[in-house]
C-alpha cells in the first residue's frame, strides 16, 4: 500500500531502535497472547498460544508447509490464477505443481470467480499431500463462503491432503472473513492457517508473520521442515507486530473504509469509461483483477499477451501486475493496486482511459 503505518509502529520501532542493542532475540508470549485474543474477538475462534509458529514470511511460510507435508515427486494443488509464489513454490521443493482453474461468469462487465469443485476432485491423485488455499484470494479479491470452505475442506479430509490457508489479506475486506479452520474440529486440525500484520498494516519490510497449527504433529512437522533453513524473526518484527496488533486497528479501519471507496471508484471508472475492460469488485484485498482481451480485438489471439503486456506501461505510463505472471488462466489479464492516495489514482485511471481511447482512434 502506498500509505504510512500506523504511527504507533514508527514510535514502537524508533523506541527500540534507541535501545541500540541488536542481538539475537526470544519468542514474545505477550504477542501470543494478544494473537490469541485477537482470534477470538474477531472470529470466535479459540486458539491455544502454543497453536503459534512465528516465522519471517508467508512466501516463507508456503514453502515450508509444502516440504512439511510432502515429499519430492509429490503433488501440490493449487487454484489459478493465484498469487505467482504459490506457483513456484512446489518446485522449489522438488514436488510438482497441479494446477486446478477457477471458473468465472461475468455479467454487465463484472467478473465473479468461483471453485470448480468437480474439477477439484477430479485433479486428486494419489499423491497429492497439499492445497494451497488463497483467502481471500489474491488477484481475484474473493472471499471464499463458508459453504465453499466447508465443502473444499471436506474433499482435502476424505483425501488426506492438508490444507495450507494462505490469509494474509484477512483484516483487509469489506466483508465477512471466516478463517478455513473455523469451520470444524476436523477441519483445523488438517489445516495450516497463515496470517501477517505485514498487508494489513503496511510493514512488509519488518519480516513477520505467523501460522496457526492447531493440530500438535502437524505443527512439529512444520517446525522441523523450518529448521535449519528458515531464520528466526527479528526483533523489529516481534516489536513492529505487537504495536500493530495492540494500537493499529484504529489506523486500519479508517484505510479499509478508504479502500472501499477508492474500489468503488475504480468500478464506476471502467464501467463508464472503459466497458470492453471487465473487472472483478474485490470482496477482500486491495487489488482488482481486469479482463483486457476485448478493447484490442483486431490484435491476433496468438500475439495478444506480447502485445498487452507493455501498453499501459508504454501507453499510459501506468504499471500494472502482468496477468499471466498468475499462472495460465491469467493471460490476457491484469492486477490493479488501487491501495494508493486518490488523486494518484485517478491520474492513473484517466491516463489508461486516454491510451485506450488513442489506440481505438489510430486503429
Amino acid at each position: 500500500m502506498d500509505f504510512r503505518a500506523p504511527q504507533p509502529i514508527v514510535e514502537a520501532i524508533k523506541a527500540r531502535a534507541d535501545h541500540g542493542v541488536f542481538g539475537y532475540t526470544m519468542d514474545d508470549p505477550q504477542l501470543r497472547e494478544v494473537l490469541v485474543k485477537r482470534m477470538a474477538d474477531r472470529y470466535n475462534w479459540h486458539i491455544q498460544p502454543e497453536d503459534i509458529v512465528f516465522i519471517p514470511g508467508v512466501v516463507a511460510a508456503l514453502n515450508t508447509a509444502i516440504r512439511a507435508c510432502g515429499e519430492p515427486g509429490d503433488n501440490v494443488l493449487i487454484q489459478t490464477p493465484v498469487y505467482p509464489p504459490f506457483l513456484s513454490a512446489p518446485a522449489a521443493n522438488r514436488q510438482i505443481n497441479n494446477e486446478v482453474p477457477l471458473v468465472y461468469t461475468e455479467q454487465n462487465g463484472i467478473l465473479h470467480y468461483e471453485i470448480d469443485f468437480d474439477a477439484f476432485e477430479a485433479a486428486i491423485n494419489p499423491s497429492t499431500r497439499t492445497f494451497l488455499l488463497c483467502h481471500p484470494h489474491n488477484p481475484t479479491g474473493r472471499i471464499w463462503s463458508t459453504d465453499e470452505l466447508k465443502q473444499i475442506g471436506e474433499l482435502c479430509l476424505e483425501h488426506d491432503i492438508v490444507v495450507v490457508s494462505d490469509e494474509i489479506h484477512c483484516d483487509l475486506v469489506f466483508e465477512q472473513h471466516t478463517p478455513m479452520a473455523t469451520i470444524s474440529p476436523e477441519i483445523a486440525q488438517n489445516t495450516i492457517t497463515l496470517m501477517a500484520p505485514s498487508k494489513t498494516y503496511n510493514i512488509p519490510s519488518m519480516g513477520f508473520s505467523f501460522a496457526i497449527i492447531q493440530n500438535p504433529e502437524l505443527r512439529q512437522r512444520f517446525q522441523m521442515a523450518e529448521m535449519g533453513v528458515v531464520p528466526h524473526v527479528g526483533v523489529m518484527g516481534y516489536t513492529a507486530a505487537l504495536a500493530a496488533y495492540q494500537y493499529g486497528d484504529d489506523w486500519l479501519q479508517a484505510v479499509i473504509d478508504y479502500l472501499r471507496s477508492s474500489r468503488d471508484l475504480v468500478t464506476e471508472f471502467f464501467q463508464e469509461y472503459l466497458p470492453q475492460i471487465k473487472l472483478t469488485i474485490p470482496q477482500g484485498t486491495y487489488l482488482t483483477w481486469l479482463d483486457t482481451r476485448q478493447f484490442a480485438m483486431d490484435v491476433p489471439a496468438q500475439g495478444f499477451e506480447q502485445w498487452i503486456d507493455p501498453f499501459f506501461l508504454r501507453q499510459a505510463r501506468v504499471a500494472l501486475n502482468k496477468g499471466a505472471l498468475f499462472g495460465k488462466p491469467g493471460e490476457g489479464f491484469a492486477r490493479l493496486n488501487f491501495a494508493t492516495s486518490r488523486s494518484l489514482l485517478l491520474q492513473a485511471l484517466d491516463r489508461m482511459r486516454d491510451a485506450v481511447e488513442r489506440y481505438a482512434t489510430q486503429k
